[in-house]
């Protein structure tokens, strides 16, 4: 009986215990840091943030990485003035040319025609009618529109802006002068093998070619290695 009176009891307690009106709260926790969570739940609540909100903007003036800060405007005005000033930063090289060129296959061939030549799928398949060729003389686009245009976009044309980074839009434009060279009849540009990297001793501030281990006549880097030789000849 005595055992009976204890199970109804533990029952009872149980019972209660597990009353509880919201279903996301737990009423005993053994282990309260396996299911509490420390850090602020994304777009929650808390004392701690202005207005009570986790979620904020991003600080004025943020520059999202791979990115930086772009001041020709999206107007004719932005656009002649890019194409005009505008120069590629990145080397010709054969890597270059080769990530432009798949990446160009992603985006623009289908629109544009593996050649340039505005002959892609969709203009044959007349979705899209009057995509101009890259030797058009009307346009007589440069390296720096082709960057504008994919930017910023033009006509029905869109921007690429938040496919692509900043690097991988450089090299598009790249192999796009490549197609117009070629439409043109033009000698195809020399393309460099790679770009030789380049590090500097902190120390003595010299400059020193890794590949073919060049540096300035007299570098403090030899005197530096020799006088190593030395000691360790002494040692």
């Amino acid at each position: 009986m005595k055992i009976f009176s204890n199970i109804l009891v533990l029952a009872m307690a149980l019972l209660i215990l597990s009353c509880n009106s919201d279903e996301r709260d737990r009423n005993y926790q053994y282990m309260p840091n396996m299911y509490t969570p420390v850090g602020y739940e994304a777009y929650g609540e808390g004392d701690i943030f202005e207005n009570g909100q986790e979620a904020k903007l991003p600080v004025e003036g943020t520059v999202i990485r791979g990115w930086l800060p772009y001041e020709y405007g999206d107007s004719l005005a932005g656009y002649q003035a890019a194409k005009a000033e505008l120069k590629n930063p990145l080397d010709y090289t054969k890597e270059n040319l080769s990530e432009g060129a798949e990446l160009y296959t992603i985006y623009c061939a289908i629109c544009h025609g593996d050649k340039g030549d505005g002959q892609g799928w969709l203009v044959q398949q007349e979705k899209i009618l009057g995509v101009p060729a890259y030797d058009d003389q009307g346009r007589a686009i440069t390296e720096g529109s082709v960057y504008h245009v994919m930017y910023h976009g033009i006509n029905t044309m869109g921007s690429y802006a938040s496919q692509t980074s900043e690097e991988e839009l450089w090299q598009i434009s790249h192999y796009v002068m490549k197609l117009k060279g070629a439409l043109e009849g033009k000698e195809p540009r020399v393309e460099l093998d790679s770009v030789p990297p380049i590090v500097q001793d902190v120390q003595y501030g010299t400059v020193t070619n890794i590949l073919n281990d060049e540096q300035p006549a007299g570098g403090a880097l030899e005197q530096d290695q020799t006088e190593q030789t030395a000691n360790k000849t002494e040692e």
